[in-house]
């Protein structure tokens, strides 16, 4: 029911048709665009390319609200559907696994789009070093960054030094090292692949997420693969291998890594509990570890938000 502004400025979706199966959307409105320090935003404007939805609210109310999610979507030029039975279309993806689509007008077609085969970070990434927040240096490499990565790590008492994906770590003094979410496909960034490899041989601490992930994998020397449906949802079961507990995190994701191909020096840290898949590794002896999950999870679960303190610890 809630979530719809975090989700629909999530970088990670760029790209992507967004489909949401709670039947009521709009409810709430969204509040009012700020550069700077908005908790209901992940990133400064909308980034999926189309919305579809059941039913549309088209009176909202919230003592927050400033606009309506309609006029909200105008302004980015953002097509959206309602009175779509959109539990129908998820069983549809679920029978096929992901699929191109599209939305078009029958006096207007357009062609398929696949978002896999582009560098999708020039798209959402930042394209100037930004800094917040004061203390040790956390060197964040932006993929498609989520604001509220930022927000917890600053939380902590800790500066953030944010650069573009493609930005040469020698340029500047840190103390560690995250490499984060972002939307495609990883094979498609050989030259951060090459740059997480180099960084690796400092000793330093490092944390990959979601597309960060599957980055600190490639490095590592694993393989990733497409996955049929992608994990994209805020019910995710994942079980943490070295202590056996479970815990619940939102995904978006269509990669995975291949557990198989990692090397000895890693261990499997995380593994999803619905189909097995590779959801963290961790390095034996070096602080680097990675999970496919969002610890940072805006709107929750906020289950695994320890990751950032078993992090930063590593810098204590």
């Amino acid at each position: 029911m809630v979530g719809y502004p975090e989700t629909l400025t999530d970088p990670s979706y760029t790209g992507q048709i967004l489909v949401l199966t709670f039947p009521l959307i709009g409810n709430y409105g969204i509040e009012k665009e700020i550069e700077i320090n908005s908790t209901y935003f992940e990133s400064m404007g909308i980034k999926i390319s189309g919305l579809i939805i059941s039913d549309y609210s088209n009176d909202f109310s919230h003592w927050n609200a400033f606009n309506s999610l309609s006029r909200w979507m105008e302004k980015y030029n953002i097509p959206g559907l309602c009175e779509v039975d959109t539990r129908e279309l998820t069983k549809l993806i679920r029978e096929n696994g992901t699929m191109l689509g599209k939305i078009e007008l029958e006096t207007d077609p357009i062609d398929f789009f696949n978002p896999d085969t582009i560098n999708l970070f020039e798209k959402v990434a930042t394209k100037d070093v930004v800094e917040y927040g004061e203390g040790k240096t956390i060197l964040l490499y932006d993929c498609g960054c989520k604001e509220n990565i930022v927000r917890n790590i600053v939380s902590r008492g800790y500066r953030v030094k944010r650069v573009p994906w493609n930005y040469d770590y020698k340029q500047t003094d840190f103390d560690a090292v995250l490499f984060s979410n972002g939307p495609g496909n990883p094979e498609m960034y050989p030259e951060l692949v090459n740059t997480a490899k180099e960084i690796f041989t400092l000793g330093k601490p490092i944390l990959g997420i979601c597309m960060g992930h599957q980055i600190v994998s490639l490095a590592a020397g694993a393989k990733t693969y497409k996955m049929k449906y992608g994990h994209r949802s805020q019910n995710q079961p994942v079980i943490n291998k070295k202590n056996n507990r479970c815990f619940v995190t939102s995904q978006n994701h269509g990669f995975a890594v291949d557990v198989e191909t990692l090397t000895g020096d890693w261990n499997v840290w995380f593994e999803n509990l619905n189909d097995g898949t590779n959801e963290g590794i961790i390095h034996k002896e070096l602080p680097i570890m990675s999970v496919q999950f969002h610890p940072e999870a805006a709107p929750g679960p906020v289950d695994t938000e320890f990751i950032f303190d078993e992090f930063l610890s590593k810098l204590k």
